[in-house]
């Protein structure tokens, strides 16, 4: 197959070195932030004015809330067009008082966020990452950590061990719980990370800890057409969106990357999808250029939102699994996403809208619809739909093993994904 007619930078090796560098929502941030600096971009604060050039034709603009970020370069024209994926994915996260003592082993307390397949967590090597908020003077800082050691394990129960040798499904409560050291000698965990970051332990105040499979992602198969790696769902998204927004040409539009935390749990925080962060960038956007509440509620009209997020390939052990007629191909190009109870929001003005950019980028565009008989997941889409009144279309790339702790893609899906997202960022 030969590769989309928009040039792009994006790659299955550079998904897998940005997927390694950004083990939590936070560094997925970090990530994109300085890639965004090193294209121009500049970084504002949401408690600060922002200047009039936020809205100049071609500036180059970003803001981070927590796990959250959006990036935009400013059209001259009134309307968005905004790609939206989300930064976190299903794991095991550390618990508020996490040091435990079982049958003489220092264990830590984990507990599954969002729809973690739990199993595939199991004889796993496991590091650390997230955030660190701590006592600074007589205030509080802000630091991100990342143990790439691997420094704890959940271990599967042998099968002799089991009942019927046909394996055990684990307790989310009792049964992911990481071995940290032999005795209770091993330091606490808490402690542990503090130092780790350069933090005095005693002045640590809060923690957004969790885990992540240390093993470095890679491009595999015979003929190196697969790749293999964490947190596809959603970094796929982040990734391809990143470089469809810096691969892109300027466009009458203003063109936005929005990334939100917390959609594996249903966005409903202060910098999840069903928050305020979208519609409030926009509308300030909107005001630096001098235009009012009404020029704004305009400019969202005739707007549209792309909400991207992975999407399921047909199994080649469970083929029965899926919608007949509607099999989806690794290595087949970008999905369109339809679910007629709404848990996508794609309609036809959607639908015609990504397939002509998919037309656009030279790339063949796939459609896929959920068996009826079992439950659909959801995106920001919906949530974003709503929340804002955009046009909103759901689609994503093609991958298996889906909220398992290592997924896979083909190779051949990233570039084709991001010079679509690229072709409707630039779409008049």
């Amino acid at each position: 197959m030969t590769g989309p007619k928009i040039p792009t930078s994006a790659t299955a090796s550079g998904l897998g070195a940005f997927v390694d560098a950004s083990p939590s929502p936070f560094h997925v941030c970090a990530t994109v932030a300085r890639e965004l600096e090193s294209a121009g971009y500049t970084r504002l604060f949401e408690d600060e004015a922002w200047p009039a050039a936020v809205s100049t034709p071609s500036s180059k603009f970003y803001v981070i809330r927590g796990g959250s970020i959006i990036a935009w370069e400013s059209g001259d024209g009134p309307a968005f067009r905004i790609v939206g994926g989300h930064t976190d994915s299903p794991n095991l996260r550390v618990k508020q008082h996490p040091d435990r003592i079982s049958a003489g082993v220092a264990m830590v307390a984990l507990e599954p966020y969002g729809g973690a397949w739990l199993n595939s967590w199991l004889d796993r090597d496991l590091g650390l990452s997230g955030r660190l908020a701590y006592r600074s003077g007589d205030g509080v800082a802000r630091t991100l950590v990342h143990v790439t050691e691997p420094v704890l394990r959940v271990p599967q129960l042998a099968i002799h061990l089991s009942e019927d040798r046909k394996g055990v499904s684990p307790d989310p409560q009792r049964h992911v719980n990481g071995i940290w050291g032999l005795n209770d000698s091993a330091p606490g965990v808490l402690a542990w990370v503090a130092e780790y970051a350069g933090i005095d332990p005693d002045s640590l105040l809060g923690w957004e800890l969790m885990t992540h499979d240390v093993a470095p992602s890679a491009v595999i198969g015979a003929d190196e057409n697969l790749l293999s790696a964490p947190r596809l769902d959603n970094q796929g998204t982040c990734y391809a969106g990143l470089r469809a927004l810096l691969d892109g040409a300027s466009s009458a539009h203003t063109r936005v990357l929005a990334l939100f935390d917390h959609e594996e749990v249903g966005s409903g925080s202060e910098r999840g999808a069903a928050s305020d962060f979208l519609a409030s960038v926009c509308e300030r956007i909107v005001l630096t250029r001098g235009g009012s509440r009404a020029d704004y509620l305009q400019a969202m009209a005739a707007s549209v939102c792309l909400s991207g997020d992975m999407a399921h390939a047909t199994h080649p052990n469970h083929p029965e699994r899926h919608e007949p007629g509607h099999h989806i191909s690794i290595g087949g190009g970008p999905v369109l996403k339809v679910n007629q109870n709404l848990r996508y929001a794609s309609d036809a003005v959607g639908e015609a809208i990504f397939a002509l950019a998919c037309d656009t980028a030279g790339v063949p565009m796939q459609r896929y619809v959920h068996r009826a008989d079992l439950p659909c997941g959801s995106t920001i889409g919906p949530i974003t739909a709503t929340r804002t009144g955009l046009t909103t279309i759901d689609v994503g790339a093609p991958q298996l093993a889906m909220h398992s702790a290592r997924e896979l893609m083909g190779a051949a899906d990233v570039p084709m994904y991001s010079a679509a997202l690229q072709a409707f960022l630039s779409q008049e």
